[in-house]
């Protein structure tokens, strides 16, 4: 038998599956998967969800930054405006 290979989408489709509350045995049986196979995916799964909140977190640091480079930015030339403003007069 030829060994099929599950990409990350089918994995946690098939993880929340069983979340949401449909018995382990009809879901494998529907994808024709081992009920170690789905524990095994459904450890890896979790254990890895906490990285999609930690992205979350670091983008906003990221833009947080950002913001705070650009303010500086903008200060720095209202006071050259300012200056060259006041040279003129």
């Amino acid at each position: 038998m030829k060994r099929r290979r599950w990409d990350s989408k089918t994995k946690a489709m098939v993880i929340l599956q069983g979340i949401k509350g449909t018995p382990v045995s009809e879901i494998c049986n529907e994808h024709q998967i081992s009920q170690s196979e789905y524990y095994r995916w459904r450890e890896i799964f979790l254990s890895k969800m906490a990285q999609v909140f930690d992205n979350t977190d670091k983008r906003l640091e990221g833009l947080q930054q950002e913001n705070t480079r650009l303010k500086t930015i903008i200060g720095d030339l209202s006071l050259e405006l300012k200056k060259s403003n006041e040279c003129l007069e």
